[in-house]
């Protein structure tokens, strides 16, 4: 026969073991996470201004326009809607935020590594200069603490 008592101390037990996903990240990505949220929700009421022919500066990864609803300015503010969308989904700990997060930092170092090799040799204003994108610095270790931490998130409760 099962002791009640023992059942209820056991449950209290394994609910007290259970890890917030939260918890799984460390402090630079929740900062991150923060200013990228603000940001992503700025992308959407850019759009709008920019419908309405207003002209602000854009830049992400060493990209940089003054038009919004130019191709480039899109594409800067689609980073941010992505980089947005991440970091509510690690925010609020959804099933999908490390694949989201991870697709963030793949979209991220390809952009900067364009941005490096490919983008001085078609960038008409400035010609040819080689610059390292710190922004690489931050994204490669983002991509490996969401690696390292998906089963942990995976088994994690939210």
């Amino acid at each position: 026969m099962v002791n009640p008592e023992t059942d209820i101390l056991d449950a209290f037990a394994t609910s007290e073991k259970k890890v917030r996903r939260r918890a799984l990240l460390p402090w630079w990505i929740k900062t991150f996470t923060w200013i990228f949220l603000v940001f992503g929700a700025l992308a959407p009421v850019g759009l709008i201004f920019g419908a309405f022919g207003a002209h602000f500066d854009l830049s992400l990864y060493g990209l940089k326009t003054n038009q919004p609803l130019s191709l480039l300015g899109l594409s800067i503010m689609a980073m941010f809607l992505l980089k947005g969308i991440a970091a509510f989904a690690l925010w609020t700990e959804k099933n999908w935020a490390i694949i989201i997060g991870r697709v963030d930092a793949v979209v991220g170092i390809a952009v900067c590594v364009f941005v490096m090799v490919v983008y001085p040799f078609i960038d008409e204003q400035s010609g040819f200069r080689f610059f390292f994108r710190l922004e690489l610095l931050l994204l490669i270790p983002f991509l490996l603490r969401l690696s390292k931490i998906k089963a942990e998130w995976d088994a994690a409760t939210s």
